[in-house]
This record gives C-alpha cells, structure tokens and sequence, in this order.
C-alpha cells in the first residue's frame, strides 16, 4: 500500500469509530459494485422517528496543509456515483430500510502535530 493509500484507510479506520460510537452499525467497508466503484462505508442508522436507514459513507481524508477541504471533494460527478451505487446496494440487499437511504460525509483533516480532527455531516446529497 503506498502512502495515499495509507493515509485513506487510517482516515476510514477514524470514520467507522466515529459512526460506531454515534450509534450506527457499520455493515460493510470498501464495498465495490463492478465498475461503478466503491461505497467507503455502508452503516446502518436509526432515525429520530425509529425507522431503520441505509446511510452510504463516503470519507475523504486531507492533511492539514493540502489545498482544499475534504468536504469539497464531493463533487456532483461523486454526488452521482454515490447514488447508483446506494442502488447498486439495494438492488443486491432487497431493497431499502424503512427509513430508507442517507448519504453522509466524513472529513478527516490530519495536522502536522495533534489530534485528528473528524467531522460527520449527515445527509449531504
């Protein structure tokens, strides 16, 4: 695994414990559908109302001193492959929860010294 890679995978590592301990069930990591691509994290939520829901994560990991914010890499380009793989998720599963399906957003910024700051934004698409 080279450096990028690394640095993705301890950003996703950061975000699954950050779901986790907001309440929510990771169900699958680095999920692929075909040439579609990839689901960083499926997890499971319950809504205020009680209702199970799908949430699709997507976690962008940045240094501290890259150019831009984490949050600006959803593009409407990634905003689109994010929802046909949800389909592409559901059509495998048997279609969706109740409460049916979230796209959310972790950002992990990694400073040259200090903690990672990670920050879930539910429902961004």
């Amino acid at each position: 695994m080279n450096a990028t890679g690394a640095l993705g995978r301890y950003g996703e590592d950061l975000a699954a414990r950050r779901l986790v301990a907001a309440g929510m069930t990771v169900l699958a990591r680095n999920w692929r559908c075909g040439r579609t691509g990839e689901i960083d994290i499926v997890a499971g939520d319950v809504e205020s109302r009680g209702r199970e829901v799908l949430v699709v994560c997507e976690v962008k990991t940045r240094r501290a001193d890259s150019f831009e914010h984490p949050m600006a890499a959803v593009t409407p380009v990634k905003a689109d492959r994010l929802r046909r793989l949800a389909a592409c998720w559901l059509e495998r599963s048997g279609g969706p929860p109740p409460g049916g399906v979230r796209i959310d957003l972790v950002a992990v910024v990694l400073p040259s010294r200090g903690a990672p700051v990670v920050e879930h934004v539910r429902g961004v698409v």
